[in-house]
């Protein structure tokens, strides 16, 4: 018991119930953030050893950027707003195809959106709970035991915590889940694509500020973005037959493999990886499927949950929304905690699947299947500029949005 009282002095002594977060990134550092608005003293696990700070670009309009605005994240998040900007549809060897003017985007999404680097997100969120909660990096979960009025995780470090409710909010290859609903093959379905994201370093020459170039090619697609020094990027998807025999821990050979054919600024971003291979982001496409997604004091939440992948584009929005959501329900049932998870199940579950649905069906755009596809999806790029099919565009996401 000694390690118990412990933990419970590091954690706060205010006699409120507390919330174990695993998972320092979007979705579990909104819940912290949410659950100490509720009036709970919250411990943060994170794996890593330090904060991260980079990847890819984000979008929030909808109800992800109606969560940040009741997240109270808006102020923060609006300095480092980038925007809409000109996108330019590339040859393989980097020649223009045509261009897709910023003021396009903007008037199909609206005023109410935010276009943001994963880190900055993650950074504002930090910022914000930083101070009220007790967040340990280079931390994880080796065991976990649940008793009818707690749950009890042994840390990697060898100390204890005992808590009120367990957040698994560790990411598609989850440790919570593995542990408490079983093995991520359960779960896990594998859409047979590759995604890998970093940032630049040095801008790309052969892409001028202010301007993202896109290669839309069969089963494959590359983007590059110019927008200014500590703010490009690039993003890579390509469809891979076999997921689990690509090169998981060798983007920089992966990546070449697949485009190391292409010139211009995708030539560029390619270099840069080869020069610094650790900074990408590299993993298989899939989405987690699951029945249920709390099972008595453990929540999943993000992608741990559902993963809706970036063929959705919406899983930063859906991890802030739902960890505000959470909050929310576990505020308005008061002790009764199964009630809370239920009621907050039930609310997000319908949002989750379209999503998903949405992503699957999606794959084609990222990925067209056959050079016809690559016709089909420029023609409609070009007719988005009509006026007349720019506004069904924009009343669609805007009924995806609803």
């Amino acid at each position: 018991m000694v390690d118990f009282e412990n933990s419970a002095r590091q954690a706060g002594s205010s006699g409120a119930k507390r919330a174990v977060v695993v998972g320092a990134g979007i979705a579990g550092l909104a819940a912290a953030l949410r659950m100490y608005r509720a009036g709970w003293d919250v411990v943060v696990l994170e794996r890593s050893p330090a904060r991260r700070s980079s990847g890819y670009l984000l979008n929030l309009h909808g109800p992800g950027y109606d969560a940040a605005e009741r997240l109270g994240l808006l102020p923060a998040l609006a300095p480092r707003d980038i925007g809409f900007f000109t996108s330019v549809l590339v040859h393989a060897d980097g020649r223009e195809k045509f261009t897709i003017p910023a003021t396009v985007a903007q008037a199909a999404v609206g005023e109410r959106a935010l276009s943001l680097f994963r880190g900055d997100l993650e950074s504002a969120l930090y910022d914000a709970v930083a101070g009220h909660a007790d967040i340990r990096f280079g931390t994880t979960v080796q065991t976990l035991t649940q008793e009818t009025g707690s749950v009890e995780v042994t840390l990697s470090d060898g100390t204890h915590l005992r808590a009120d409710l367990l957040i698994g909010a560790d990411g598609v290859h989850s440790r919570i889940r593995d542990l408490v609903f079983g093995p991520e093959a359960d779960f896990l379905v594998d859409l047979n694509h590759m995604v890998g994201a970093f940032p630049l370093e040095t801008v790309p020459t052969h892409v001028p500020e202010g301007v993202g170039t896109t290669f839309l090619g069969p089963r494959r697609t590359a983007a590059v973005m110019n927008l200014g020094p500590g703010r490009s990027s690039a993003f890579f998807t390509y469809r891979s037959p076999d997921t689990a025999a690509e090169p998981a821990h060798n983007a920089d050979a992966a990546l070449t493999s697949a485009f190391g054919d292409l010139g211009g600024g995708i030539a560029d971003a390619l270099h840069q990886l080869a020069a610094d291979p650790a900074a990408a982001y590299f993993d298989s496409v899939g989405q987690i499927v699951m029945d249920r997604w709390s099972r008595g004091r453990v929540v999943l939440l993000g992608d741990a949950a559902w993963c809706v992948t970036v063929f959705a584009g919406y899983g930063a929005a859906l991890a802030l929304d739902g960890a505000d959501r959470l909050g929310a329900a576990v505020a308005a049932h008061g002790d009764d905690l199964s009630a809370a998870l239920d009621a907050w199940e039930q609310s997000l579950r319908p949002e989750v699947r379209k999503r998903q649905a949405l992503a699957r069906r999606g794959i084609s755009r990222f990925a067209p299947p056959t050079r016809v596809h690559v016709w089909l999806g420029d023609l409609m790029l070009r007719a988005i500029q009509l006026p007349g099919i720019r506004g069904l565009v924009q009343r669609s996401i805007q009924r995806a949005n609803n």
